[in-house]
């Protein structure tokens, strides 16, 4: 872990190095540039949610969760013979 940090500071400390060494000008407008492309994504999210609400019918169907396992119907074949007959005995003793 101490390796990757290190690795990632001398990484960063490079990538410093590099821009300290551009001109105050490219500096600028490489910031002008990133700034604006932030901006039109951020309007172009900002619009994409907007237009997503006002289609939407704004109707949320609340409904119980039912349980995927009790849709399932057991065939004669896959049901535990051995709790039929329990059940039955039980059943027969009343």
């Amino acid at each position: 872990m101490k390796n990757l940090r290190t690795n990632l500071n001398k990484l960063f400390d490079r990538l410093d190095q590099r821009w300290q060494a551009l001109p105050v000008k490219k500096q600028h407008s490489y910031t002008l540039c990133f700034f604006t492309g932030y901006l039109l994504l951020t309007i172009g999210v900002i619009f994409k949610v907007g237009l997503d609400t006002t289609r939407s019918d704004n109707d949320m169907v609340i409904k119980h969760i039912e349980n995927p396992v009790g849709k399932k119907k057991e065939s004669l074949a896959t049901q535990d013979t051995l709790i039929t007959i329990l059940k039955n005995k039980i059943y027969e003793g009343k």
